[in-house]
């Protein structure tokens, strides 16, 4: 007999937290609004806890991977000497549960491509008091 302990609310809180980020955060700046539109459909990075075991050990691999894909994608200029640590984690985050069928070359081809910065995903620069 194994005995295994759950995440916590936080933990759970804290992954639905870095998810929000890459949609709010990464994904604007590498792909559209409507590609974004599609990550969600397809349940990119969904925290869903029927696919995952919900333990402990598993909510400290998916925050420690999430917080690393955020670090490099945080970097000014995105260089294959991060390739392995991204696909380490990307491995990590798909086992875990979390559909993330990315490869690193992609969001470089992204920024690449990318002309308009502005997206609805994107977090407004100041609030409107009416």
């Amino acid at each position: 007999m194994k005995i295994v302990f759950a995440s916590t609310p936080d933990q759970e809180e804290k992954i639905n937290e870095l998810v929000r980020r890459f949609y709010r955060d990464v994904f604007p700046v590498y792909f559209s609004d409507k590609d974004i539109k599609k990550f969600e459909k397809q349940n990119v990075l969904t925290n869903d806890a029927d696919q995952r075991d919900g333990t402990l050990k598993e909510a400290y691999h998916v925050i420690a991977s999430l917080q690393t894909l955020l670090a490099i994608f945080e970097t000014s200029k995105l260089s294959s000497r991060y390739l392995t640590l991204f696909d380490k984690n990307v491995e990590t985050l798909n086992e875990c549960g979390l559909f993330f069928p990315f490869e690193y070359k992609q969001f470089v081809a992204a920024k690449e491509k990318k002309t308009s910065l502005f997206s609805t995903y994107t977090r407004a620069a100041n609030k409107l008091l009416v």
